[in-house]
């Protein structure tokens, strides 16, 4: 974690310097605000540590251009005996706290590191609102090739642009409220209010008082009116009751065409007709005029070793260790697996095998077969033929080699044994670009 510490003294720059260096931070120390004013800037890494009394501008100035650069920059100010009262006003501008001198260094360096983990959830957070803000990025998370998944991405760019309500449907963990996120992030609502409701996390009043009121103490206003001119997303629709589906229904026939609030309904029913069967016919029909059906995983021929490839490179990367290579058995027995929970279930058997790749014992295979995740790889639907097996197969093996050679064409050659007219004419019959690896 950087700390960006402002003193006009150099001795005490260096000491303040010097001991939280030793304490594992990242120092950079400047001789007058309007030196660090240069360096530091929106998102800026780190906690600021200044002095209050300098001259040209004092650490009260210095807070306030602080706060008008960045507001969740932690700022710490250092103060004399008397200055109390003036940084307690400074704590109500926006400082995170203060140090009277003399000081304990452990002090200081205890509110650094609580300010640095301040600092690091609020970058975080403003990183995810940016990455579900951002269309290009929520298509990429959109991982297939397969014809399911490109019609998928086309209906999300359709529907994205179109203004009327929207009903999802698919198995669990198919990733229903990330298309949801990617509607609302391709389309012209996107930057506007994106609200998100689980209908089956709450009873039938404290829903009612959730979508339309009377608010509670935690909460600002109902959530129909939180998402005004953007999108409101309902998870677990089968689970309102007909009162609230009945009220709304009276609330989407309130808002005309085109609609204000766009309504984005996702029902986690295992069959199109059970969701059907679940709300009253004329709240279905108004949602249902724009439907998408998400895939389920099983459908998804060799996306499914594409995602266990994406997500074991994930988890190794995460827990410090080599991804296992997939075998051409375990190959065809991740595409045989029924997949009853999808890509969540994927990314479960992912981490798992990264786990037991480090403790050097398990199979993929085991795994598969194991009873927590309900899955048997003999347990089949129906078969594929053949050559179906073996195209996944070599297609994930490029595309690992790839990958693992950063788009070195030649050490792909050599290592797979192909000659260079052969592992171009695989690549293009495979969708694969060597510009993706570099």
């Amino acid at each position: 974690m950087k700390i960006a510490i402002v003193d006009d003294e150099q001795d005490m720059r260096q000491s303040i310097s010097q001991w939280l260096a030793l304490s594992g931070f990242d120092t950079d120390t400047y001789a007058s605000a309007e030196d660090a004013l240069k360096a530091i800037g929106t998102d800026f890494p780190g906690v600021v540590v200044t002095d209050v009394k300098m001259p040209g501008m004092d650490g009260m100035a210095f807070l306030k251009r602080l706060m008008g650069v960045d507001s969740g920059i932690p700022v710490i100010l250092i103060t004399g005996h008397g200055d109390v009262p003036m940084a307690v006003e400074a704590m109500r501008i926006g400082a995170y706290d203060f140090l009277e001198k003399p000081f304990n260094p452990d002090r200081m360096t205890d509110l650094a590191k609580r300010a640095g983990q301040q600092r690091r959830l609020t970058l975080d957070n403003r990183a995810l609102r940016k990455e579900l803000s951002d269309g290009t990025v929520l298509m990429r998370k959109l991982i297939g090739s397969s014809p399911v998944m490109e019609r998928l991405r086309e209906d999300i760019l359709d529907l994205g642009q179109a203004d009327g309500h929207v009903l999802i449907t698919g198995e669990t963990g198919t990733g229903k409220t990330l298309v949801a996120h990617a509607l609302h992030a391709v389309g012209p609502r996107a930057g506007k209010h994106f609200v998100v409701l689980s209908c089956a996390a709450h009873d039938e009043e404290e829903l009612a008082a959730k979508l339309f009121g009377p608010v509670g103490e935690d909460q600002d206003k109902p959530l129909v009116e939180q998402a005004r001119g953007g999108t409101l997303v309902l998870e677990d629709i089968e689970s309102l009751s007909q009162a609230l589906q009945a009220r709304l229904l009276t609330f989407i026939n309130d808002q005309g065409t085109p609609a204000e609030t766009r309504i984005v309904a996702i029902c986690n029913a295992s069959e199109p007709e059970n969701c059907e069967a679940a709300l009253r016919p004329d709240l279905f029909y108004r949602l249902a005029a724009m439907r998408i059906d998400l895939p389920p995983l099983r459908a998804r021929g060799e996306d499914i070793l594409t995602l266990f490839t994406r997500f074991g490179e994930q988890f190794s990367e995460e827990y410090g260790t080599e991804a296992p290579q997939v075998t051409a058995q375990e190959a065809a027995q991740l595409l045989q697996a029924p997949w009853p929970g999808n890509v969540r279930q994927l990314i479960n058997i992912a981490e798992r095998a990264i786990l037991q790749q480090r403790r050097g014992s398990g199979t993929i295979a085991s795994l598969l077969m194991s009873d927590n995740t309900q899955i048997a790889p003999q347990a089949i639907g129906e078969g594929k033929p053949l050559k179906e097996y073996v195209e996944a197969f070599e297609r994930m093996l490029i595309d690992n080699t790839m990958r693992r050679h950063r788009g070195s064409i030649a050490s792909v050659m050599e290592e797979l044994c192909l000659p260079r007219r052969t592992l171009n004419e695989k690549m293009a019959k495979y969708g694969l670009s060597r510009s993706d690896y570099l």
